[in-house]
């Protein structure tokens, strides 16, 4: 059997330049980078006015709808790129930056890696080199590489230290998400997942900014909920396309389930809420199997029908 040859292909044979080629090509194929680094991202816009300049692409993180920075170079990497995205970043309001490159020096990457150990956990950082690699005279075959991207355990620990002083219930709710996101991941079957905190809610992203999966702990009522959370930006045109599809949606599911429970609020919900008991263990464990199930049910459903839904 013959083995064909293995190798590289400069990123310029196929994007000769990185604004007329590279981006508008990344922007339109996003999803090849989201597959990369694990964290979905809407494009917003490319070439985006950052004061006398522009950052190549702008886009949100769909998970959190927060916005995300990504500044590319065909090239190795150099100090003018890195200012440029720190720059484009804090004019921007971004929380992620996604720095591409095809070559990363030593130097660069401890910069990253210094900046993601240094900030808080609103900030994130990615080096990212980009491949093409090809066998004999096939077509060329892209690969992501992650060199730099947020240290996990070094933001665990911080925030370990940070729930020391939280009330019992903040507590219960920290470690009740850290296991709920554990399973989650095993499971396999949502791509990225948000960083666990002391709250009442954890999101799950649906591939849509502006719309996500919302599960809920509220200790008080030891009541856990999923829903369907519809920010007031796109909530006049989104509700009412999965309104129509009502029955198709609650087949699936297998659970009639809260269309809009709050009217009054501009923001809009589709929730589905179980009843448990957080001082029983068994029911914990019960209540995280049950959202972790309906979780994935919801993700299925509605992902394919928000992926769907008319522009807004």
């Amino acid at each position: 059997m013959e083995l064909g040859i293995l190798k590289t292909v400069p990123a310029r044979q196929r994007w000769n330049n990185e604004a007329r080629d590279f981006t508008p090509w990344l922007a339109n194929n996003i999803g090849e980078l989201n597959k990369a680094i694990g964290i979905e991202l809407e494009v917003e816009n490319i070439e985006v006015a950052a004061g006398p300049y522009s950052a190549d692409i702008l886009a949100k993180d769909t998970g959190t709808d927060k916005y995300v920075v990504i500044e590319n170079q065909l090239e190795k990497t150099n100090h003018d790129h890195l200012g440029k995205a720190i720059t484009y970043a804090s004019v921007l309001d971004a929380s992620t930056i996604i720095w591409i490159a095809t070559d990363f020096t030593e130097e660069h990457k401890k910069a990253l890696d210094w900046l993601n150990d240094h900030t808080s956990e609103e900030i994130s950082i990615f080096g990212v080199q980009v491949e093409l690699w090809q066998i004999d005279n096939s077509n060329p075959a892209l690969k992501f590489n992650i060199i730099s991207r947020p240290n996990q355990a070094v933001r665990q620990a911080a925030r370990s230290k940070a729930t020391e002083d939280l009330t019992e219930s903040k507590k219960f709710q920290f470690d009740f998400w850290n296991k709920f996101k554990d399973k989650l991941a095993q499971t396999k079957k949502i791509p990225s997942l948000q960083t666990p905190r002391p709250q009442y809610w954890f999101d799950v992203s649906l591939g849509k900014a502006y719309i996500h999966i919302s599960n809920t702990c509220n200790t008080d009522f030891n009541i856990v909920g999923i829903r369907v959370y519809i920010g007031n930006k796109i909530a006049d045109t989104m509700l009412p396309y999965l309104e129509s599809k009502k029955e198709e949606i609650e087949a699936a599911i297998g659970q009639p389930l809260q269309w809009n429970p709050n009217p009054e609020n501009r923001d809009k919900t589709i929730a589905l809420f179980h009843t448990t008991d957080f001082s029983n263990p068994n029911k914990v464990e019960e209540a995280l199997n049950w959202l972790v199930s309906y979780n994935i049910k919801f993700r299925e459903v509605f992902s394919k029908l928000v992926a769907k839904a008319p522009a807004t």
